[in-house]
């Protein structure tokens, strides 16, 4: 069996996983107020991307995890861009631009 070990984070990681994920969303709102027409939605999703890679390697401690788990979730987030890529390229090519 494996010694399973407890993975007990400090004050001062919350902190700065609190700051940074404040900082991601002060951001989200900034790019908002942008108006970057079609391009919004793309940068809106990176990063919501970033917020949540924090949140899973934080949260719920991926970082410490076997790593299969590691490229699973490195697989899935290939998978999600290359489907968010696909998509923006109909998009794009449904409404050129003017």
């Amino acid at each position: 069996m494996e010694n399973n070990k407890s993975h007990i984070s400090t004050y001062k990681q919350s902190i700065y996983v609190l700051m940074f994920l404040l900082f991601m969303t002060a951001l989200s709102v900034y790019v908002y107020e942008l108006e970057l027409g079609a391009y919004s939605t793309m940068v809106a999703l990176i990063v919501a991307s970033f917020k949540g890679a924090a949140v899973m390697f934080y949260f719920m401690h991926l970082k410490y995890e076997k790593p299969i788990f590691k490229i699973i979730v490195a697989g899935f987030f290939v998978l999600f861009i290359i489907i968010i890529l696909v998509t923006f390229i109909d998009y794009m090519g449904r409404y050129p631009a003017i």
